[in-house]
C-alpha cells in the first residue's frame, strides 16, 4: 500500500488541478464572450454616428456650398472610421489603438463640421438640422456609455487572468490581459453637440 501512496497522491492532485483549471477555463471563456458582446455594442454605437454623417452633410451642403474642404475632411474621416473591422474574440492592443485613432479622427472632423454650421444661421434654424443634432447628441452619449460598459467587462477578466493562481492557468491556456478603451487626451468627451445647438 505504501508504494502506491505517492501515485494516489499525484492522481488526487491532478484531479484537483484539472477540476480547478476546468472551472477557470469556463469562467474565462464566459467573460471573453461578455467582452465580445459588449464590443459589438461599442461598434454599433460608432456605426450609428457614421450613419448620421451623410444626412448632416446633405443638409449642410444646401446652405454651406463653399465649405468643400471641410466636407472632404469629414468624408475621408468617415471612410477611415468605417473601414476598421475588429474580431471581438481577438482584440489586440494594436487593433484597439488603430480603432481609437480613426474614431478620434472622426470626432475631430465632426467637430470641425459642426463649427462650420455656426456660420450659417439659416442652417441652424432648419428643422432637419435640429433633429439631426438631437440624434447626434443621443448617439454621442450612447458611445460613452457603451465604451464605459466595455471597460467594466474587461476588469473581471483581467483580474481573473492576472491574480494567483489564475495567472498560472492563464499562462497554460494562453489567456492574456486585455486592453481597456482609453480615449485619447481630450477625446474622451466626444463631440459636445450642445456647443453647436442653435439658440434660436
Amino acid at each position: 500500500m505504501k508504494k502506491w501512496l505517492p501515485l494516489i497522491i499525484i492522481i488526487i492532485i491532478a484531479l484537483l488541478l484539472y477540476t480547478k483549471s476546468s472551472g477557470f477555463y469556463n469562467n474565462v471563456i464566459e467573460k471573453e464572450e461578455n467582452i465580445g458582446e459588449q464590443w459589438a455594442k461599442v461598434e454599433s454605437a460608432y456605426q450609428l454616428r457614421s450613419d448620421l454623417i451623410p444626412n448632416l452633410m446633405k443638409v449642410a451642403e444646401r446652405y454651406a456650398e463653399y465649405e468643400q474642404e471641410t466636407f472632404k475632411i469629414v468624408t475621408d474621416a468617415r471612410s477611415k472610421a468605417t473601414s476598421i473591422q475588429i474580431d471581438p474574440s481577438n482584440i489586440t492592443p494594436q487593433q484597439l489603438e488603430q480603432f481609437k485613432k480613426v474614431q478620434s479622427g472622426m470626432t475631430s472632423a465632426l467637430s470641425r463640421l459642426l463649427a462650420v454650421f455656426e456660420r450659417y444661421p439659416d442652417l441652424k434654424a432648419n428643422e432637419n438640422y435640429k433633429e439631426l443634432m438631437n440624434s447626434l447628441d443621443r448617439v454621442e452619449k450612447r458611445i460613452k456609455v457603451e465604451r464605459d460598459r466595455f471597460n467594466e467587462k474587461i476588469t473581471p477578466y483581467n483580474n481573473l487572468v492576472r491574480q494567483f493562481p489564475g495567472n498560472i492557468y492563464a499562462m497554460i491556456f494562453g489567456f492574456e490581459k486585455k486592453e481597456r478603451f482609453n480615449a485619447d487626451d481630450g477625446a474622451e468627451k466626444g463631440v459636445d453637440v450642445n456647443d453647436y445647438k442653435s439658440d434660436n
